[in-house]
C-alpha cells in the first residue's frame, strides 16, 4: 500500500498500483478508469474504480473504510486477487429521477457521463443527513447538469457562490 505526498488532488491519498501489464489483462486495450471486483487480502470488494496513472499503469484508492476492514495502512503489502466488475451499476434515486423527468437535457448529460461520475453525484446525495440537505444536493445536482458541469466543478462554483 502506498500513500501520494504532494500530487495535487490526490494528496494524502493511499492506494495500490496495477502495473500495464496487470491492466492490460484485465482489461484489454483500456485507458480509462474502470471497476473492479475481488479480494484484497481476505476482504471481498467490488465496485472499487482503477484510475489511469500514464505510461499504462493505473490505481486503486483505498479509502478509510477499506483500510480499516484490512486493518493496514500505508506501507503494508496486500494479496490482491481483482477482474472486471461487469455488473457495477448505478442506481438513480426515485427523487432525482423525478426532477430529471421535468429536466430531460438534465437527464442526457447525466447519462452521457461515466458510471463512476454519476455515482459521486449519488453518493453525495445519498450522504444528506436532513431531506433539506437531499433536497438541496438533488437541485445543486440538476442545475450542475443543465450546466453540463461535472461534480468537482460543480462543487468548485459551490463553493464560490458560498
Amino acid at each position: 500500500m502506498l500513500q501520494f505526498a504532494e500530487q495535487g488532488e490526490k494528496t494524502g491519498w493511499t492506494y495500490i498500483e496495477v502495473p500495464a501489464d496487470v491492466a492490460q489483462q484485465l482489461k484489454p486495450n483500456n485507458k480509462k478508469s474502470f471497476r473492479v471486483r475481488g479480494m484484497l487480502d481476505g476482504l471481498a470488494v467490488n465496485g472499487m474504480a482503477l484510475m489511469p496513472m500514464g505510461e499504462g499503469n493505473f490505481i486503486m484508492a483505498l479509502k478509510a473504510e477499506v483500510r480499516r476492514g484490512l486493518h493496514k495502512n500505508a506501507g503494508a503489502m496486500l494479496r490482491v486477487s481483482i477482474e472486471e466488475d461487469t455488473k457495477y451499476k448505478v442506481e438513480v434515486p426515485d427523487d432525482l429521477q423525478e426532477c430529471f423527468d421535468f429536466e430531460p437535457d438534465a437527464l442526457a448529460f447525466f447519462n452521457s457521463l461515466p458510471k463512476s461520475h454519476r455515482d459521486y453525484f449519488i453518493k453525495w446525495i445519498d450522504q444528506a443527513k436532513t431531506s433539506e440537505t437531499r433536497a438541496k444536493r438533488i437541485i445543486n445536482t440538476i442545475n450542475a447538469m443543465l450546466r453540463k458541469w461535472k461534480y468537482n466543478q460543480m462543487l468548485r462554483e459551490m463553493k464560490k457562490e458560498g
